[in-house]
């Protein structure tokens, strides 16, 4: 079995979207124009491919996205700088190989080069104790918790210190950035996404 994780491309975005709206209720539904939203601006979107065949994705957004989910403005809201995981789709062929736990290592190498803070949610209501208990155990903990609308359903917000962050800031990130290697590449995004991102950098340094 060969597997690799690698970015999103647009030409896997029919296959995404479909393995999405068929995971169930415990991942809210998506449009293209929704799907497109988070090609153009997340900071981490990558699948895993499985000899050729898609196998699962994870999308992740840092603070300043204009993504308006409640679970993720609560984390703006009390936190300066994060990724935040918004959804992981595993397809029912590869589940059970441990590709959740291959994407947040990934996620998580991701992100403590460039943020102190790994953020994400989990459903309350219906409750899945192997979910609680995969996140748990991966050092997440919860840090509040609320109801998606005044009808939706319960969540727990859960975030997971990145000590490492504190090092790479200090030695690399304020002496000119990180090492260009490919393994700490940023994700290459469409040269509108591109465009905006480089406008709110200029913004905060204002």
């Amino acid at each position: 079995m060969a597997l690799a994780i690698r970015d999103v491309r647009e030409q896997d975005l029919n296959a995404v979207l479909a393995l999405n709206n068929g995971a169930g209720r415990s991942i809210l539904a998506l449009d293209m124009a929704q799907l497109r939203f988070f090609y153009e601006s997340a900071e981490y979107f990558r699948v895993a491919e499985i000899d050729g065949h898609l196998a699962g994705f994870l999308i992740a957004l840092r603070e300043g996205s204009t993504y308006s989910s409640p679970n993720y403005r609560w984390f703006v809201k009390h936190y300066p700088q994060f990724v935040y995981i918004d959804r992981i789709v595993i397809a029912n062929a590869y589940r059970r190989h441990g590709l959740g736990r291959v994407f947040y290592c990934d996620v998580h190498s991701y992100a403590e080069v460039r943020v102190p803070l790994l953020a994400c949610e989990v459903f309350l209501e219906p409750r899945d104790d192997v979910v609680l208990l995969f996140h748990g155990t991966y050092g997440f903990q919860e840090v509040s918790q609320q109801r998606m609308g005044k009808n939706g359903p319960k969540v727990s917000l859960l975030a997971r210190e990145l000590p490492s962050y504190i090092y790479v800031r200090d030695t690399w990130l304020e002496h000119g950035g990180l090492p260009d290697v490919p393994w700490l590449a940023e994700r290459a995004r469409p040269d509108s996404a591109a465009a905006g991102l480089q406008r709110r950098a200029g913004d905060r340094e204002q």
